[in-house]
């Protein structure tokens, strides 16, 4: 039974997703928390992270460590992607097989489902079709890593489970405009505009397409959640089932930072990606878990952030 005395190590605390989940234990007295910088462990050496579980022997492990980006970054690094991936994960689940860890938590996407999949998307949909190309080789990797779990769930009797995210901004995210996800970089260049004084906002591709995006705190509330949860399934998707076009979000981001402007949409920059994406999320509820934070508060709190990470010279 995990609980306040477990010993629990963190796998990218310094991520988006890692830095948030650290924060919520904290928060909740977990005080025996194991992460390490990845300059002292790299997660895609085989025996660096087996020699690291294998002497801390934590209780419960959350794999949030990653290679990420946005459309335009994957579509350019492919290889990059697939291969760190891989290696990252295989190394944590297997090595911690080996050291006899029963229980952890691995974070995938929600692009592991086909790209023309039924919408809201259920978990049975998972490889029932083709992917979206622009982070295929993301996917293929997280599909690998769910797998993973799955098999040694049923071949060795472990407790792994796979969360599959909706898209994730908040605190700490990646506010670089080329190698971001949409929403951080929304804000980015929301901010540039108002201390810029510009009057229009450009965006790639035609702002129709829709996406359901999560706050991180609402998705490190789900990961301490189901570490402590008794759960039948392996695989559940963490979401709001809330879907906005780009163009109301990019509205509501402006609304946030009370900025009044007009948005302009580049048509040549067509890196739209998926045209329509929302989780069903009634698994996770189902077991009693949902979002609290809807997208306006995230989107304040997440540009303190960056204007606090510009104040200090961070990025």
């Amino acid at each position: 039974m995990i609980n306040t005395k477990s010993k629990i190590y963190i796998a990218g605390h310094n991520g988006l997703v890692g830095s948030a989940i650290l924060r919520k234990l904290k928060d909740k007295g977990y005080k025996r928390l194991i992460y390490v910088d990845k300059k002292k462990l790299d997660l895609t050496k085989k025996k660096e992270v087996y020699n690291f579980l294998k002497k801390h022997k934590p209780d419960f492990i959350f794999i949030a460590a990653a290679k990420v980006g946005g459309i335009y970054y994957n579509e350019k690094n492919k290889a990059e992607f697939l291969l760190d991936n891989l290696l990252i994960q295989v190394n944590l689940i297997h090595s911690a097989y080996l050291c006899g860890i029963k229980n952890l938590i691995f974070l995938g996407s929600s692009c592991v489902y086909p790209r023309l999949c039924k919408q809201p998307i259920k978990e049975s949909y998972l490889m029932n079709g083709p992917l979206e190309k622009t982070n295929e080789a993301y996917a293929v990797a997280k599909i690998a890593g769910i797998k993973m779990c799955q098999s040694y769930n049923e071949q060795y009797k472990t407790n792994y489970k796979c969360l599959m995210p909706t898209n994730t901004f908040g605190p700490n995210d990646n506010y670089n405009k080329l190698t971001s996800h949409f929403l951080p970089a929304l804000i980015r260049k929301a901010h540039l505009i108002r201390i810029n004084k510009k009057n229009d906002l450009t965006l790639w591709g035609n702002g129709t397409a829709r996406r359901e995006v999560i706050y991180v705190d609402d998705l490190a509330d789900a990961c301490v959640f189901f570490m402590k949860k008794k759960t039948k399934h392996t695989l559940i998707n963490i979401g709001t089932s809330e879907e906005l076009t780009i163009k109301k979000i990019a509205k509501l981001i402006l609304k946030s930072l009370s900025i009044k402007l007009e948005i302009k949409f580049d048509g040549n920059k067509n890196f739209d990606g998926v045209k329509s994406k929302v989780l069903d999320v009634s698994l996770a509820k189902s077991y009693g878990w949902k979002p609290k934070i809807d997208i306006e508060k995230g989107v304040q709190l997440t540009y303190k952030d960056l204007k606090d990470k510009i104040k200090n010279n961070e990025i």
